[in-house]
Formats: structure tokens, sequence, C-alpha cells
């Protein structure tokens, strides 16, 4: 699954590519610097992960990844292949959920592309030039529909009448994910068509250090902006993020953190973030070899789950050995947890919950 960074030019997305990967894309005060998308398979931070680790012992410690893409910046016009606008929508296209760095923060030595700083005009040059690449997609697939409609098809007249609301949606300048679409019909009709504006969206206030801890009045108004749309809402400050991830030690880290007030890094809750907005969640192994998380989509049955592991375990699923993370802590260990009846047996109609610690059980 992947997360990709979108945003005007020079607005600090390879910079916050480098902070969450450690990737080293190239990042530099001057428009399209990223050409080709970069791509940095990133670690999700989990306290749970660590709490097992320290009550297990193993030999080593797996977590939970997500792939963070890089894309190049995007112009006006880029619908009509200004600047890099095709190759942009095509990289943009092949992810799961957008990451929009909108700048936050007023510099007079960082140029913007539009000369001034205004996150609110920058969102929508991004969501119209967006929003026309879906409409052309939309319009093309609606003449192909129409015809067979004519010939009295009721599948393809209900296809029709949800392209039509799609057309108008986007034509008023509404993202397809705002438009209201019956739960069915959207599977049916509008997710086979991969619309760019449909895809789940966070927002990422790039602000100055001063701004880190409560934001300013550029998030603010973003905020207000976003209210009705669905859409999860994040600040930090990237420049500062950096100077943080390149700090050696740990103990430099945590210091520098504390000075500014922050807990944890801004990056970390982005990763956790972007792992919500891909609606993935964790489950556990736990044993002396390895303590690992693994990913799975929210909603995933026992035997989905083990198919994570290997296909062969989902095929041959027997049944599954279930311990709440919770339990798993308050008694300290699996055989603790086991003579305490805490364990579970589940089957193959088992929803895994997040922080399940999980045992499968098969046979091929």
């Amino acid at each position: 699954m992947k997360a990709g960074i979108v945003g005007l030019p020079n607005v600090g997305k390879s910079t916050l590519f480098n902070c969450l990967s450690n990737a080293k894309a190239q990042s530099a005060n001057f428009p399209f610097c990223t050409i080709e998308p970069n791509i940095g398979v990133v670690n999700v931070p989990d306290p749970r992960l660590e709490k097992l680790e320290e009550l297990v012992n193993p030999e080593k410690v797996i977590p939970a990844t997500v792939e963070i893409v890089d894309i190049a910046g995007l112009v006006k016009g880029a619908s009509k292949g200004e600047g890099l606008g095709n190759q942009f929508l095509g990289n943009i296209r092949e992810t799961d959920a957008i990451l929009h760095v909108l700048r936050c923060f007023d510099n007079d030595n960082i140029v913007h592309v539009d000369g001034s700083v205004d996150p609110i005009r920058d969102k929508e040059t991004i969501d119209m030039e967006l929003q026309l690449k879906d409409l052309e997609s939309v319009e093309k697939k609606l003449d192909k529909v129409k015809r067979t409609a004519k010939t009295g098809n009721k599948e393809a007249q209900k296809e029709e009448t949800i392209l039509n609301a799609l057309k108008e949606g986007l034509e008023s300048g509404l993202s397809v994910r705002a438009i209201t679409v019956a739960d069915d019909d959207k599977v049916a009709y509008v997710k086979p068509l991969q619309l760019i504006t449909d895809k789940p969206v966070m927002y990422v206030c790039n602000v100055d250090e001063g701004a880190a801890v409560e934001g300013n009045a550029y998030v603010e108004k973003v905020k207000a902006t976003v209210a009705d749309e669905n859409a999860e809402v994040i600040f930090l400050a990237v420049g500062t993020e950096a100077d943080i991830t390149e700090l050696e030690t740990y103990e430099e880290r945590q210091l520098f953190l504390e000075d500014l007030g922050l807990t944890e890094p801004g990056s970390a809750k982005l990763i956790r973030g972007a792992y919500r907005l891909l609606n993935l969640e964790t489950y556990f192994t736990a044993g002396q070899k390895e303590v690992r998380a693994w990913t799975i989509p929210i909603g995933a049955t026992a035997p989905q789950a083990a198919g994570v592991i290997h296909t062969d375990f989902e095929k041959g699923f027997i049944r599954a050995e279930v311990i709440s993370y919770s339990d798993y802590v308050d008694y300290g260990s699996e055989t603790k947890v086991k003579e305490a009846g805490k364990m579970r047996v589940e089957g193959k109609d088992y929803i895994v919950k997040d922080g399940d610690v999980m045992h499968f059980r098969f046979n091929v």
C-alpha cells in the first residue's frame, strides 16, 4: 500500500520524504527538483511493539511498514500537460492515499511558485487539476456507457446516472470523495475508475519551528476549509524535523524535541496517520525468534491475516490462537495468559482486532 506525497513545487515535499524515509531524495530551492518519484519504505512507530519486545526479549523485532512516494510538484495546467503534469498524474494514480503538503510558513528566502504564501489557493490549484483529470476519465467512460444505455440496458442506465452525478460534482469543483454515492454503487461503478480525487487525503501543513507545537493562522484556515471533506489535517515543521533526523543519537533527538515542547517527532504522527488513511491495522506474532507487526486491512478475517504471513497459512487455515494485547501486557507472558484462561481459539469468521497477538494452526 502506497501513500503519495503531493503539492506544489517547493512546499517541502522532498524534505518531508527524507524525514520519513531517511532516503535522501534531492531537495532544493527550485521548482521540479523531483522528477522521477522517489519511493521509501517507512517503519510505522508503534509503542506496543516495543512493549512486546521488552516482555519477550526476542532475537529480532520487525515493525509494520508503509510505502511513501515523493511525487514531482504539480502546477496550474498539469491536467493539460503543463510542467510535469501527465507524469505527475500517472504517478499519483498508482498510489492508494494522498498526503497533500501545504506551505504554511513565511520565509522570503524560499521562493513560492505563485509569489506569495496562501495554502488555500495552493490547495485549490491542485484540487482543480486533479478534478479536471478525473472529469476527463468520467466523460470518456460516460460516452461508452451512454451508447449501451440507449439500447435499454438497465445496468448501463444506472451507471449513466452515477457517472452524470460524478460529472456534475466535478464540474462544480467537488472532489469525488465529497460526492454522495451509495456504497454499493461506489463499489460497482466508481472504484473501478481509479479516480484520483476519490483517494483518501491527509493535509500536511508545513509550518515553521515557532508553530511546531500549536500551529498558526494558516493551519486554522486549512482546517476550516476542509471541514466538510472528511479529511485529516496535521501540522509539522518539516525543516525542523529534517534537523532532528540529522542528529546522531536518540538522546540528542529527545533533547531537541523537549526544547521544542514535543513528546515525539511530528513525522511519527504523520506515518501513523498515513497508516489509518490507508485503512490498515496491525496484529502481532511474538516468539523467541522474533516479535513482528503484520499489516492487514481493517476488517480482515483470521485466514486473511494468516495469508499475509504465507499463502499456505490461509489455504490450510484450521484455527487462530488469539491473545488481546492488553491481556498480554497485563499477564506479562504467553504462558501466564494461557494459565489465566485468556487465550481464545477463533475460527474462519473471526475479524482480527488491531493489536491482537496471534498464532495460526494450519494444514496443507
